[in-house]
């Protein structure tokens, strides 16, 4: 309890929200509740907090929680060298920020074994406070210590310097007044390793040679870019600051000399442990912690940026169930094509070999004119990958004549991983890896979302230095943003994959499994309430998933909507006020339209709650995912070589980045939009202005043939 309001005062001042709320929202996550759930059903109670905040106070929950397991280590560790005293044990109680709770734990902390602590073992430190209060020549107080273990003055001064500079590099004023000077004053330097200087595999980090600039204005892609450059062994990297500055401002820390002291030896051998606990001891501690930081500045703005590219992929707008022919394009090894039906299962698969240096076209053709009129295809999908151009003049060409049947450019991002994956294996064991790729091909016409989850999404191609970043986080994130998009669309109880139901809130891989062993023994479910049938789905997973789980012509409409099964009594009662049915309701505006839901609010269902069922009765189900629209390259450019600066030409968003976007304009190789080429304006975040595939225009802005780059600009160009 004292934990949940410490926690709940930390959050609210921290996201600036009422601690009302954030109390009930960390209540709302210790019961087990998810974030789909929490935002979409308990708005009541959450003051109708989004996705996003609840998300925000979830992730510093969890911080909160790691520090206080550290608080507890810590402690324990105190006490066990019996150090602890009340003071230092309210400083770690109070205390929530880790910087300064490892500062507190520092000098307490187990070591191996220093200079300073050998030191200490031969009976200096009393002779370092002495010299710390300078009031004595510290040759003459240096000889009370030269016994067996000391053999010298010498020795003795050098091992009471030690300590001295062991206490000023464990010193919280003086290790803040360092974080002070690289907070204001730190420049990033990365140096290339000579020995490898001249590496073809070096030249990509060739701007990195000789680079310096301030570490605040560094940003994350550069960062993550000269890090993976000195991971893979061509660059150097180090923070500076001003070090006779530093030295200087912790010389100033020091105790000033009495009135009455007679000699500077004692100042300038403080002086010298000063300097020397700084650049022994002190800076690399605090280089380490800053180039730490910036790294984690650094992952968490690129895992932002992953993911929210992820999100705008997996909202891709879908087909939906329609007869689909999959093409996985190829030259050499011709193209795999699949015909599927309106649920996404393989009915037929062959090869043909309309490019060169095969050429089959004729026949090609004569198979592909038939496999169309077999099957009934209603729409085409082509994968966006080698041959993709030439396979969708060709498929055009070859269905001139026929009726208008849609051909669509899909992303092959991932389906190669997909295909060789335990997934597609389990689904399809008796076929290889090229006709698996051919049907997630066609399968992602149909619905992005249901078939792109089965592909871990760092391999989906849309991050930034994704193998770079704390892999924890960014699967942490990553899944978080998969489950949030799941529940956002909601999922066919009676179609979805295991895979896509793992997802939903409140299941996971083995209900999921469950669910699909109770399908397939039992039949289609016909209401939402057979789930509590299946085993080992008790009422609290029954809780958090119900709502997001649709039955298409089921007995109770409302399965088939975002109403909850606890609000079912809400709008049967609406019905039974109205002296009509509940898919009356549905299905008739005017009756709707003269409900007066504030008669409905009471202790546990608010305006909030009444509102969105009010909006989900107008469009049961509905899908928030955009239509999807066809698209069209260029027809006079097919090469780089056909670029000229100033040609204005349409392309396909296939990466953003913080830097800019890079779109695909036909030509085999992605073009980038730098983020000053976005707008007639300042741009901080491309996402402000591009989304994932979305369909542009662009001026070719440069081309440089040699490194096979294409500068664009969408700035004054109509969109």
């Amino acid at each position: 309890m004292e934990l949940l309001k410490t926690f709940t005062r930390l959050i609210a001042n921290e996201l600036h929200l009422s601690e009302h709320v954030v109390e009930n929202t960390l209540r709302l996550l210790e019961e087990g509740c998810t974030i789909p759930f929490i935002s979409r059903y308990r708005k009541e109670r959450t003051g109708g907090l989004d996705e996003v905040q609840i998300t925000g106070i979830s992730n510093r929950r969890e911080q909160l929680l790691e520090i206080a397991r550290r608080k507890q280590t810590i402690t324990k560790t105190i006490s066990e060298q019996q150090q602890m005293t009340p003071e230092l044990q309210r400083r770690i109680d109070d205390c929530w920020d880790t910087t300064v709770l490892e500062d507190i734990y520092l000098p307490y902390k187990p070591k191996r074994r220093t200079r300073a602590q050998v030191a200490r073992e031969q009976g200096l430190e009393p002779l370092a406070t002495l010299l710390l209060m300078q009031r004595e020549q510290p040759e003459l107080a240096a000889r009370r210590f030269v016994t067996g273990a000391v053999g010298s003055v010498a020795e003795a001064l050098r091992g009471a310097q030690d300590i001295i500079a062991e206490q000023v590099s464990e010193s919280e004023r003086n290790r803040n007044t360092v974080r002070s000077a690289f907070r204001r004053e730190a420049f990033i330097q990365s140096k290339v390793v000579k020995a490898k200087k001249d590496d073809d595999e070096a030249q990509k980090y060739s701007d990195y040679f000789d680079w310096e600039e301030p570490l605040r204005r560094c940003s994350s892609h550069r960062l993550l870019a000269m890090r993976r450059g000195e991971d893979e062994g061509f660059l150097r990297l180090h923070l500076t600051i001003d070090d006779q500055e530093a030295v200087n401002r912790l010389t100033r820390n020091l105790p000033p000399a009495p009135p009455q002291a007679t000699s500077k030896a004692c100042r300038r051998l403080l002086e010298e442990a000063v300097a020397d606990g700084y650049k022994r001891l002190l800076l690399p501690s605090i280089e380490s912690e800053f180039m730490n930081q910036s790294k984690e500045r650094a992952d968490q703005e690129a895992i932002r940026v992953f993911a929210e590219n992820l999100r705008q992929l997996l909202l891709s707008p879908p087909l939906g169930p329609h007869r689909v022919m999959g093409i996985d394009p190829g030259f050499r090894t011709g193209c795999k094509v699949v015909c599927l039906d309106a649920q996404g299962n393989l009915l037929h698969h062959e090869a043909i070999f309309p490019h060169p240096p095969v050429n089959h076209r004729m026949q090609a053709t004569m198979h592909l004119t038939q496999m169309v009129a077999d099957y009934h295809v209603e729409a085409i999908a082509i994968g966006n990958g080698t041959a993709s151009r030439e396979t969708r003049e060709f498929v055009e060409d070859s269905l001139s004549g026929e009726r208008d049947i849609p051909v669509f450019v899909v992303s092959e991002d991932g389906a190669s991983v997909y295909s060789a994956s335990k997934v597609a294996r389990d689904e399809f064991p008796d076929y290889d890896v090229t006709v698996r790729g051919a049907v997630s091909i066609g399968r992602r016409l149909m619905d992005p979302l249901a078939e792109l989850v089965k592909i871990d999404p760092k391999s989906i191609g849309v991050g930034q230095y994704q193998h770079d970043v704390d892999q924890a986080k960014l699967k942490h994130q990553l899944d978080q943003t998969v489950e949030s998009c799941v529940n956002l669309v909601g999922v066919n109880l009676n179609t979805a994959s295991q895979h896509l139901l793992t997802y939903v809130s409140g299941l996971g891989p083995q209900l999921a499994q469950n669910i699909i062993d109770y399908r397939r023994e039992h039949g289609a479910f016909s209401s939402r309430a057979q789930l509590k049938k299946v085993p080992r789905l008790g009422p609290a997973a029954y809780q958090q998933c119900a709502g997001f789980l649709r039955i298409a012509n089921g007995t109770n409409p409302l399965d088939n909507s975002a109403v909850h099964p606890e609000s079912y009594h809400v709008v049967e009662q609406m019905a039974r006020d109205a002296h009509c049915t509940v898919l009356d309701l549905i299905q008739n505006k005017d009756m709707r339209a003269q409900i007066d839901i504030r008669r409905y609010v009471t202790d546990d269902i608010g305006l909030p709650t009444l509102t969105d069922i009010m909006n989900e009765l107008e469009k049961p189900g509905r899908d928030p995912r955009q239509q999807i629209e066809q698209f069209h390259f260029d027809d006079t450019v097919a090469t780089i070589d056909d670029l000229h600066e100033g040609m204005e030409l349409p392309g396909i968003v296939t990466n953003i980045t913080n830097f800019g976007a890079f779109v695909d304009i036909g030509v085999h190789q992605d073009g980038l939009v730098h983020v000053s080429q976005l707008a007639n304006r300042y741009v901080s975040d491309p996402t402000q202005v591009v989304r994932l595939h979305q369909h542009v225009r662009v001026r070719v802005v440069s081309v440089d043939l040699r490194r096979h780059r294409i500068a664009l600009s969408m700035k004054g160009v109509q969109q």
